[in-house]
């Protein structure tokens, strides 16, 4: 499903546990790590897509967390020119996504990234609040920071972990390094 804008609806999810660390995965077969995430389909809410992705991506349940709050409305990325299939109806350009926060309250040992036919990542750790800005490809770090920043407040109420500079990535933003004026 894509609008007519050419965004995909989808569903961001951040899992915290009680220390304030995030879930952190990576994609099968790549060096790739991100939250996990997923499309809405055209019968779903938003809160039924959380559930379903929750359940395939990471194997637990709506009584394995609780939500704590999500976006205020839609976070949007655009696919690099590379990504785009040109040659599929719609043209998808990019995603637009509801974050969710979620607190784990069941035990960590639920966590089973193999529960669905088709898993998604074959790795998980626990890191710092704001590492995955670090690590998450470049086209979608400013919806992290985005996300994280909106959601934060209501893990941390009494003001955010500070960003460490070991969290901010690298060089330009811009694969290809900085622009020339």
């Amino acid at each position: 499903m894509v609008d007519s804008d050419g965004f995909r609806p989808n569903v961001g999810i951040i899992l915290a546990n009680a220390a304030g660390k995030v879930f952190w995965a990576r994609r099968i077969g790549q060096n790739a790590w991100q939250f996990p995430q997923g499309g809405i389909k055209a019968h779903e809410t938003p809160e039924e897509a959380l559930y379903r992705e929750l359940e395939e991506e990471v194997g637990l349940g709506p009584g394995d967390v609780e939500i704590m709050g999500c976006t205020r409305g839609w976070l949007r990325y655009r696919l690099p020119r590379r990504l785009i299939r040109n040659h599929s109806r719609p043209i998808c350009i990019g995603q637009k996504q509801v974050w969710y926060l979620l607190r784990l309250v069941s035990d960590e040992n639920q966590v089973q990234l193999d529960r669905s036919g088709h898993p998604e990542f074959d790795h998980w750790r626990w890191v710092h609040y704001w590492h995955p800005v670090k690590e998450v490809v470049f086209f979608k770090r400013r919806v992290y920071v985005r996300a994280l920043q909106e959601l934060g407040p209501l893990l941390f109420p009494d003001g955010l972990p500070h960003r460490p500079a070991s969290s901010r990535p690298r060089g330009s933003a811009h694969p290809r390094g900085r622009r020339r004026a």
